[in-house]
């Protein structure tokens, strides 16, 4: 999922900065040898900090569970993304089906700055 969704954060980082975005994550239920090793793949250092959910606990706690059990084996994160502000959640934006590409981009996200 990270290959499709994390680009438009990277090439849209300038914006995002400019339009007030202090930090930018990416957050999957993975190990953090794979968010670092996906990151460098999409150039996101310096720009998007890469966070491991190893065990899914903040991915719970936001509930955005995604039960990929029949064709990934375990549970992973919906596609989402949220915009915080003074440490309150402004902006929720979960795709429909969990997996799509459509209000979680950064193109969104930079309207709502």
């Amino acid at each position: 999922m990270i290959k499709t969704h994390l680009p438009g954060y990277v090439g849209d980082f300038d914006k995002l900065k400019a339009k007030g975005a202090e930090v930018i994550a990416c957050v999957a239920v993975n190990d953090p040898f794979v968010m670092a090793a996906w990151g460098k793949a999409h150039e996101a250092d310096g720009k998007v900090r890469m966070l491991a959910d190893l065990h899914g606990e903040f991915t719970k706690a936001v509930d955005m569970v995604l039960d990929a059990t029949p064709f990934l084996g375990n549970k992973r994160s919906k596609r989402y993304s949220l915009v915080i502000k003074d440490g309150n959640v402004v902006a929720v934006n979960e795709e429909p089906d969990g997996t799509g590409l459509t209000c979680s981009l950064a193109d969104n996200v930079l309207k709502q700055l």
